[in-house]
């Protein structure tokens, strides 16, 4: 890979970073802490989002490598926290907060997956 590619990815890392903090910070204060709605809505949103703009980025668009790893790689990357869903899950696990805990799975992965193949459809639906 060329330094251009690492140098997108990195700076679509750091605004992903800052962009996850920023809206999960917000969700929280908006639904409180009793559950784990920031790290949900970043990963429910990143995963939309990634299937909306692997259609855009190389179906639609064709944009260039460092584009697509900016915005996918890079920046979506870092704003989704699939290793913070891993850390909030096994932390409802050490508490006994068993229900938490299936929630919270259940709710991140299958709403994930869910929310790359809405993103999928919706942009080969409505961008042909």
């Amino acid at each position: 890979m060329t330094s251009t590619i690492w140098l997108s990815i990195a700076a679509g890392g750091a605004l992903g970073a800052v962009s996850r903090f920023a809206m999960s910070h917000q969700v929280y204060q908006w639904l409180g802490r009793d559950f784990v709605w920031g790290t949900l809505a970043v990963n429910l949103l990143g995963s939309f989002l990634f299937g909306i703009l692997t259609i855009l980025l190389v179906e639609k668009f064709e944009l260039s490598i460092e584009w697509r790893m900016f915005l996918l790689v890079g920046f979506l990357g870092a704003f989704t926290t699939f290793s913070t869903f891993a850390f909030d899950t096994m932390m409802y696990l050490e508490a006994q907060e068993y229900m938490k805990a299936f929630w919270n799975g259940l709710l991140s992965l299958v709403g994930t997956v869910i929310a790359v193949g809405l993103g999928l459809w919706l942009a080969r639906t409505w961008l042909q």
